[in-house]
């Protein structure tokens, strides 16, 4: 049998002239119709590409290109004068960045949310190309319209120049001082922290000391008080460009204390208001926990206390609500200490109290546990003498029974005395430094770094910046036994000028937590005051992707 030859068919080019509408327009639609669904039908016949190797979802870390901070208004006046000093570590990456600090004003926080703009004078064309401005124009203005308005600048107060390197200045010398707000970006971003140190004669010599944080929509304050000389405000910031809608939720030994002036303030983009807490709590209230929450917009929030002539500082904003709190930087030569434990939960919480010694973490007698009633707050006071103190201290608080954890949040008000003058600063729930922390504003001489390790040993690299007008950068590994708390020494850079600045870069172990002690006496007053250093963030991570033109088919 003979086998059928099979021929393909011709296929004509359609005659697109027959079709109505056929004009030159309506055929290159058409045949714009035609590509598509060529291009199209190819795409159908062809699987999914295939992501690329390493791009299966897993995440990549990628350094933060942008920090904001903001501070509190400065103690200014006729009783004291403050300083804020900005640092950025070495090791930022990308291009040369910029590094500043100025006043919350409105026209200061619109001109932040600007892009940089280039230098006076710089060109917008490369050398060598022509103008793009018409001819007869002047360059850089459009034919027949005004010249266009320069980007706002913002009205910096200090500027950073290079990350290793802090720069200082003073805050605005006036009672109504406004807050401040601090950006950096490019390589100046990653790790960039502010110090705000203000050296009073208030009632008594006294350092008040704070680090300046990102705005938030809640923050936890445990410590405060209206009872006796207590004299204890809250300030918000708002350096944002949208209005802002404030609660204080204040909680006492009796439980919620409900004030309407406590809700709704409203904080108006570029300004801040300053809530003295004894005309919100009804009377005297001893032990007071304060949650600062936005219903709308963000805010930096600050908590000071003055204690009459007995001592003043900022409270640490307390970690967030948890089961376990550790409060760290205990000074050595402690004489009394005030623990606030407050929750604001349905549940009680039975907590276990336990203080870092030489050999790990152990209980004190008298004061082995705390509990605290729902929605309350509860105290404990120990008192420390050269018999009983044990060097540099941390508490730590866990629940008595597992299978009952309530979260908690707590603050430690620590004494100094001296010839029987004292001072005192107050410290909060920490949390650990991460893979690095830095703290700014460090003096030769008057520094200590307390570091606690929680659960396990550990090692961390402590680094001490040049100064602000010179030094020469120092640094040590430090190994920091489980359960104890240990004061490093000699970490002032050789040569120092100017305030420098401390970075903590954990290497190995379990979680440690830091913090900077600054003692400068004053007629007999040991003033000092205590940060924490807390974990910078300097990377993020960022999902990996891959194109994948066949996602237009699913």
């Amino acid at each position: 049998m003979k086998k059928p030859t099979l021929k393909a068919p011709k296929l004509k080019a359609p005659d697109l002239s027959s079709v109505a509408g056929g004009s030159r327009t309506g055929q290159s639609l058409l045949a714009g119709v035609a590509v598509l669904g060529l291009v199209f039908g190819v795409a159908e016949l062809r699987s999914p590409v295939a992501p690329e190797a390493g791009a299966t979802g897993k995440r990549s870390t990628a350094q933060v290109e942008r920090t904001s901070l903001v501070c509190p208004p400065p103690l200014q006046g006729a009783v004291g004068s403050t300083n804020l000093t900005l640092f950025s570590p070495e090791g930022g990456t990308g291009s040369a960045g910029t590094g500043l600090l100025g006043d919350v004003t409105r026209e200061n926080v619109i001109a932040a949310q600007a892009p940089v703009q280039p230098a006076a004078g710089a060109s917008a064309a490369p050398s060598g190309q022509p103008s793009a401005a018409p001819s007869g124009q002047p360059s850089g203005q459009a034919s027949g319209s005004p010249s266009a308005a320069p980007a706002p600048v913002v009205d910096a107060r200090v500027k950073l120049d290079k990350p290793g390197v802090p720069a200082t200045g003073p805050a605005a010398n006036t009672d109504t001082a406004p807050g401040t707000f601090a950006l950096a970006t490019g390589n100046l971003a990653p790790g960039f922290t502010v110090t705000q140190t203000t050296s009073s004669e208030q009632g008594g010599a006294s350092l008040s000391g704070t680090r300046c944080a990102p705005s938030g929509t809640s923050f936890w304050f445990s410590g405060a008080s209206t009872d006796g000389n207590r004299v204890d405000y809250v300030t918000l910031v708002n350096a944002d460009t949208l209005p802002a809608v404030v609660d204080l939720r204040m909680y006492g030994d009796k439980g919620l204390i409900e004030n309407e002036l406590a809700t709704g303030i409203a904080v108006a983009p570029g300004s801040f208001k300053t809530m003295l807490l004894s005309g919100l709590t009804k009377g005297p209230v001893k032990d007071l926990a304060v949650h600062v929450v936005t219903r709308s917009g963000r805010v930096g929030a600050s908590l000071h206390a003055l204690d009459g002539g007995k001592g003043a500082d900022w409270l640490e904003p307390s970690a967030d609500p948890a089961p376990s709190v550790t409060v760290p930087g205990i000074p050595a030569d402690v004489t009394t200490a005030h623990l606030v434990v407050a929750t604001d939960s349905t549940d009680d919480a039975d907590l276990k109290v336990q203080l870092s010694g030489k050999n790990g973490w152990f209980t004190p007698a008298g004061k082995e546990t705390i509990h605290v009633k729902a929605g309350m707050t509860a105290s404990l006071d120990f008192q420390f003498t050269a018999e009983t103190r044990e060097g540099a201290s941390a508490i730590r608080l866990t629940p008595s029974d597992a299978k009952h954890a309530t979260p908690v949040v707590a603050g430690l008000r620590v004494d100094r005395e001296n010839k029987g003058k004292t001072e005192a600063a107050w410290l909060s729930g920490g949390s650990p430094v991460g893979a690095r922390a830095s703290v700014a504003d460090d003096r030769g001489g008057q520094t200590a770094l307390l570091l606690t390790a929680v659960d396990s040993d550990a090692k961390v690299r402590v680094s001490s910046s040049a100064g602000a007008s010179g030094g020469t950068p120092a640094a040590k590994e430090v190994d920091v036994p489980a359960g104890t708390t240990v004061t490093v020494d000699g970490i002032d850079p050789a040569g120092l000028n100017g305030p420098y600045a401390l970075t903590v870069q954990t290497l190995s172990g379990g979680p440690v937590l830091a913090t900077r002690q600054l003692t400068i006496p004053s007629r007999d007053v040991p003033a000092f005051t205590t940060q924490q250093l807390r974990d910078d963030h300097a990377t993020v991570e960022v999902p990996q992707v891959a194109a994948d033109p066949g996602v237009v088919l699913r």
